[in-house]
């Protein structure tokens, strides 16, 4: 497999799933953004890496 036939269907669906709650519940969307832009850089970064984390995670245990 090539990078193109593993990256941009990954993109696709990173792109959907973003989606999803601004187009069900675009309020509470809004709501968690202001949130966020309360956050101090290193709780962002905290969060980042979380999240980054735990996509490995998920990417080692599906394989």
């Amino acid at each position: 497999m090539s990078l193109g036939e593993i990256f941009l269907p990954a993109l696709a669906l990173m792109l959907v799933m973003e989606g999803v709650l601004p187009f069900l519940a675009p309020a509470a969307w809004r709501e968690a953004f202001s949130r966020m832009i309360q956050f101090t850089d290193g709780q962002l970064r905290f969060m980042g890496l979380a999240s980054m984390l735990a996509g490995l995670i998920i990417l080692l245990l599906t394989q």
